[in-house]
């Protein structure tokens, strides 16, 4: 095995002789958080995790801990001592990396300084805003706060075509400051009293800024927010490729959708310049300009403030910040307190200067044998899915060889870049907090659009590798994954294989699965928009997801909140194909040996428990509400159990039978791959 450690003893007598001796590795199984009482068989999740469940409490600024927040509560920590290093080194260049991470901690950190400023830092902008005094300044006024990141009335991103190599901008419904669009239109008393305190959120933050009619301003934005969530799509719609690919030339946007100035609206993020727009959800911006037209401007003024206040928030004084936690994160998701500021200065940094950190971060705690060692799995998990796209029985021959096209060109990056990204021109004061933010914003909006005559570069990242994650980019067709998830438990070079391929073993295999399914059917090898599938493939497909979505929509984590099967489906499959390929690849990589018994467990044993034991977490009640709503993953008992009761080697590693809670007859387990 790679993991196994041999150690040679050399022995000296008369003669030489030489003995060995084996030094077995980790099972990667915390054998003190295993629930005896609770069978495998019966709940996969709460035998791995039992005992930690029973023991954990949600940290009070948080509205959920699991792996991952732990794992990311533990970088920040590395982080900080970083920051707070580079912070402390004397004589810094300006203009440099060091004095850039430096003093944008530091203006985040001077909390005697912010709340002497009071509301000097957003008095400005404000006043723009009331002082607009047409519906073409406020589009212009809302495309210069949409390039700064604070308060534009659109989310998007922009990004190279595949199909024509242009640079475009992705457009996505937005328009409401609560979470989505049954918050406004859902009639129970739930619903109702979260838009009473929404109410009185908006009426106290107008208040703050000193406006007369605080009351009847808030009235008007919750009135011109609900028309707005009428417009919005489901999350489910939001979510089909085929739904939300709809391309616009950017001149005949004011012909489509009209009553709104797009180009008064683009013209300060230099969306002017690019010549396609994809709009997610055409009908939301036709319903959006027409309500611009349709609405008096001095409630668009309340609203565009509104949105403006609530991004600005965490970065004036204390009264607005919480103001904002009150309601955001006390009322929406039960959170008890805010973060800790040095956290919140370390995900300053760390989002705004991400590859000047994330530089720092890699070599001091990255080595180059854990990201060769993660290359070897992967590899090994490429393998697999080459396999198990040769067998697959639901996809046409000439499917097979098309995904085996796909699958050869794709581009694997593990750790960090091979390019870091440069901050040069940046202004970074240490007195200047919001003004930090909004240089940022702006800094970052010029960067993408700096590229608008170029083909973007295939060599960047869209994260930070301090960032806990691993994605698969649909447009490049290539697989990332992070410095920062490559630590236990999801990956530890100290234990045995199988508990690494169960855990980032799955995680990679979930992010590949992604792109062979009902999604990345429509993005062919080089990341253009192309249906490689036939109806017989896609018939296939969709019987075996309607099963997926049955078993999904079973679930209730508390008393009327379900989980969407719909919703959560492109997870679900990921979650599953991830799990059955990263089984095989661990098969495929014991060559016919018998994996070792260690702590008394099989090899098949501990790929399983490790499976479980990265979903470990717990929510918070009025977060998990909101979480089926709108998250496409399902919550994570569900995706610890529900995958392992479609893989056969489930039953053969836990002796599974009839009458367990997780068996499922075979006609009604579901396979992909």
């Amino acid at each position: 095995m790679r993991a196994m450690l041999w150690r040679i003893v050399l022995v000296f007598s008369v003669a030489t002789a030489v003995s060995v001796t084996v030094q077995q590795p980790r099972s990667g199984v915390s054998l003190a958080d295993l629930d005896p009482s609770i069978r495998p068989q019966d709940d996969l999740f709460r035998h791995v995790n039992g005992r930690w469940l029973a023991a954990a409490e949600i940290p009070a600024e948080k509205v959920s801990y699991d792996t991952f927040s732990q794992l990311g509560d533990k970088v920040e920590g590395d982080l900080r001592a970083i920051v707070e290093e580079v912070a402390g080194t004397p004589n810094k260049r300006n203009g440099s990396s060091a004095q850039q991470i430096g003093d944008l901690y530091a203006s985040l950190m001077d909390e005697q300084r912010i709340e002497a400023l009071g509301t000097a830092p957003i008095r400005p902008q404000l006043d723009r805003i009331y002082a607009l005094k047409s519906a073409a300044d406020f589009a212009a006024e809302a495309g210069r706060l949409s390039a700064t990141g604070v308060g534009g009335p659109f989310g998007g991103n922009v990004a190279v075509d595949p199909e024509s190599g242009e640079l475009v901008v992705h457009l996505t419904q937005s328009g409401i400051l609560l979470p989505d669009r049954d918050y406004y239109l859902d009639d129970s008393p739930r619903y109702a009293s979260i838009r009473t305190h929404y109410q009185e959120y908006l009426t106290h933050v107008f208040k703050l800024t000193g406006r007369e009619n605080a009351a009847a301003e808030a009235q008007a934005v919750i009135a011109l927010e609900t028309e707005l969530a009428r417009a919005q799509w489901s999350q489910a719609d939001s979510r089909d490729p085929l739904k939300i690919s709809n391309r616009f030339l950017f001149t005949d946007l004011g012909r489509n959708f009209p009553g709104f100035d797009w180009r008064r609206w683009a013209e300060p993020q230099g969306i002017h310049q690019l010549r396609l727009i994809v709009l997610a959800q055409p009908s939301f911006f036709k319903r959006f300009a027409e309500l611009m037209a349709a609405t008096p401007l001095d409630t668009w003024k309340a609203w565009l403030a509104a949105r403006y206040i609530t991004a600005s928030a965490p970065f004036v004084s204390n009264a607005f910040a919480e103001a904002r936690f009150d309601f955001f994160g006390r009322v929406l998701s039960g959170q008890e307190l805010p973060r800790v500021r040095w956290r919140r200065g370390v995900s300053l940094v760390s989002g705004y200067l991400g590859d000047a950190i994330g530089r720092l971060y890699v070599q001091k705690h990255f080595s180059p044998a854990s990201k060769q060692r993660v290359e070897a799995l992967v590899d090994s998990l490429l393998d697999a899915f080459r396999q198990a796209i040769d067998e697959s029985d639901w996809m046409a021959a000439a499917t097979r060889r098309k995904a085996r096209q796909k699958l050869a060109a794709l581009t694997v990056k593990i750790g960090y870049p091979d390019e870091w990204r440069e901050y040069r021109g940046l202004v970074v004061k240490a007195d200047d907090l919001l003004g930090n933010m909004q240089r940022a914003r702006q800094f970052e909006n010029d960067y993408r659009l700096a590229r608008v005559k170029s083909t973007g570069r295939r060599n960047e990242w869209l994260i930070g590798p301090q960032t806990v994650n691993a994605y698969y980019g649909t447009g490049q067709n290539e697989l990332i994954v992070t410095a920062a998830l490559l630590q236990p438990p999801v990956f530890d070079p100290e234990a045995d294989d199988a508990a690494n391929y169960g855990a980032i073993g799955a995680i990679v295999g979930h992010e590949l699965g992604h792109a062979f399914d009902d999604r990345g059917r429509f993005y062919d090898g080089s990341g253009n928009v192309k249906d490689w599938w036939t109806a017989e493939d896609e018939a296939a497909f969709r019987t075996r997801a309607r099963m997926l979505v049955d078993q999904f929509n079973g679930f209730s984590p508390l008393p009327g909140a379900k989980v969407n099967g719909e919703l959560t489906l492109a997870e679900n499959v990921g979650d599953l194909v991830g799990l059955s390929i990263a089984h095989r690849a661990y098969t495929l990589s014991q060559k016919g040996r018998p994996a070792p018994v260690i702590d008394g467990l099989t090899g098949d044993q501990r790929f399983f428990l490790s499976w479980a034991r990265v979903w470990r977490g717990r929510l918070r009640d009025e977060y998990m509400r909101q979480w089926v709503l709108f998250s496409p993953h399902a919550p994570s008992q569900y995706r610890a159990n529900a995958p392992v009761g479609n893989v056969a080697a489930f039953y053969e590693a836990f002796h599974v039978k009839p009458g367990d809670a997780l068996y499922r007859d075979p006609s009604r387990r579901v396979r992909f791959w």
